[in-house]
């Protein structure tokens, strides 16, 4: 008897697409097709059963409830897959790359994470004696010296608890310096690049001031022609929030101009940082001139970002607003830490409070414990890292895809929509990146490029990880340019088909209805 050294082909010679798969389960192989727990649950089940306490009073007292909730319930099994095959549904950053654009989604090491669980940190409450949390208070100063000396600037307020908070902390600020000079009443006009954040605008009318707009220039880079003619007239002049680096991925090479004539027309220059992950340890931002940035430890220093937080944005603030920054502070009086909580005495210049308490303990502890473990050389690094990235992804792609500014960029890689057939645009790109397994990556932002894809890899990734991106996306793009109309109905191996977007956008579904129940027949 002889065995079969060559074996058999499992794969059939014709494999059936797998968009044309169907089954009748609704999986698709491990991933397991799973209703609304509405559907799958009933009001009469529970995974609990405990029995009605005795000898107690309700101390509800007027709001009682007056009818049952209608909610779904369980078995401790069905809970457990449910939640499980939800997760499985999800993109993540420890799934793979996250190439969205302005974000910096990257890897947060797991290092971070369990110093934050240590006790001495993640047990303690905000309303604690001081006395008992010197620890948690020499840490903020800590943290706090760190970030002065990354950005070269004397001051800074720790409390804001995002980037768009920073922003409101920093215009906050300038606000007060104004009023302090007496000028707020005549100073309203706030210049804001087409390149900046889309929320420095927000920002800037929310704070009581109007917004002016800059161009952008054909590099991509803030009109100079223009923003010298705003300031013909200077005499509102309150301001200039600018984006540095963009969000077209580039350096402004003329920040220091711009914060010299700014500062000649008496106005502040506030600097968004959301992306001081790109230049960290290679540029300070205090030595170009910049009087309020915001810096959002949950990209820059790899605290977990999306979700809608936890977050946190500290403000440094130069020397001509540092007397302004919101309550509370740390102040350190021989080896004893304390809080000034109170616009008065030590705060008495402060311009308010932003909340409550002094910001997001869990993101210091985890921003320290990255910077502690990187060192001063090992931030600067990350930083270089993350432009070579970029850079490495532009090169790899702009054969294909149309780059949209001439020469290097920063941390981010910026594409427009020249090179597609017509017909074809952004969206399928993005949908059809999804059956490649991939997030999408920022789409149409910024708006000075038209049908712009913004690709942000972060220095957290590895050669072969980018190949494996720039592979997928490249093939993409070549069928896009080719005009593929298959990528019209991307993605096709998703959960979910594609949506009427600007139809759930305007009229979302936010509540389940129970079917009608099947009428019986009248005899």
């Amino acid at each position: 008897m002889t065995m079969n050294s060559q074996g058999r082909s499992t794969t059939p010679d014709e494999a059936i697409p797998m968009s044309e798969i169907q089954t009748v389960s609704g999986s698709r192989g491990l991933q397991q097709r799973e209703d609304l727990i509405f559907e799958t649950g009933s009001t009469g089940k529970t995974g609990v059963d405990l029995p009605n306490p005795k000898g107690t009073k309700s101390r509800l007292g007027s709001v009682t409830r007056k009818r049952p909730t209608d909610l779904p319930g369980l078995s401790e099994p069905e809970t457990m897959r449910h939640y499980v095959r939800l997760s499985q549904k999800n993109y993540a950053i420890d799934l793979g790359l996250f190439p969205l654009g302005s974000c910096t989604m990257k890897h947060n090491p797991r290092l971070n994470e369990k110093v934050a669980r240590m006790p001495g940190f993640a047990d303690i409450h905000p309303l604690q004696p001081q006395a008992t949390v010197q620890g948690a208070l020499e840490l903020i100063d800590q943290l706090a010296t760190w970030l002065k000396t990354l950005t070269g600037m004397p001051a800074v307020a720790m409390s804001p608890k995002a980037g768009a908070h920073g922003e409101f902390c920093g215009m906050m600020a300038i606000r007060r310096a104004l009023i302090a000079r007496g000028e707020i009443e005549t100073r309203t006009r706030v210049l804001v690049p087409a390149s900046a954040h889309g929320t420095n605008p927000a920002t800037a009318v929310q704070c009581g001031f109007k917004v002016d707009e800059i161009k952008a220039d054909e590099r991509g880079r803030v009109n100079m022609e223009d923003f010298k003619a705003k300031l013909e007239d200077s005499s509102d002049i309150a301001g200039i929030m600018l984006t540095n680096p963009n969000t077209c991925g580039l350096f402004e090479t003329d920040i220091m101009e711009i914060a010299d004539l700014i500062h000649e027309a008496g106005g502040y220059f506030y600097c968004d940082g959301a992306n001081f992950n790109a230049i960290m340890g290679r540029v300070r931002p205090g030595d170009l001139g910049i009087d309020a940035m915001h810096i959002n430890l949950h990209k820059t220093f790899s605290t977990p970002h999306g979700g809608g937080g936890p977050g946190a944005g500290p403000t440094v603030l130069s020397d001509a607003l540092a007397d302004y920054a919101p309550v509370p502070f740390v102040v350190k009086d021989e080896d004893i830490y304390s809080l000034v909580e109170e616009t008065e005495g030590e705060g008495e210049e402060a311009f308010g409070r932003l909340c409550a308490f002094h910001g997001q303990m869990g993101m210091f502890t985890r921003a320290l414990a990255y910077m502690l473990s990187h060192g001063a050389d090992g931030l600067k690094q990350a930083a270089e890292d993350a432009v070579l990235n970029a850079n490495y992804v532009q090169a790899r792609l702009k054969s294909t895809m149309t780059a949209a500014f001439d020469g290097y960029c920063m941390h981010e890689a910026l594409f427009s929509d020249a090179f597609t057939a017509e017909g074809i645009d952004t969206l399928d790109i993005s949908k059809a990146l999804i059956d490649e397994g991939y997030h999408p990556m920022t789409m149409y932002f910024p708006l000075v490029v038209h049908g712009a894809m913004l690709i942000e890899p972060t220095e957290t990734e590895s050669k072969a990880e980018l190949d494996r991106f720039c592979d997928a996306l490249g093939a993409i793009a070549e069928r896009a340019k080719a005009g593929d109309e298959s990528l019209k109905g991307a993605p096709y191996l998703a959960p979910m088909r594609r949506l009427d977007e600007t139809q759930a956008a305007r009229k979302p579904v936010l509540r389940w209805t129970p079917p009608e129940p099947d009428r019986m027949a009248a005899e």
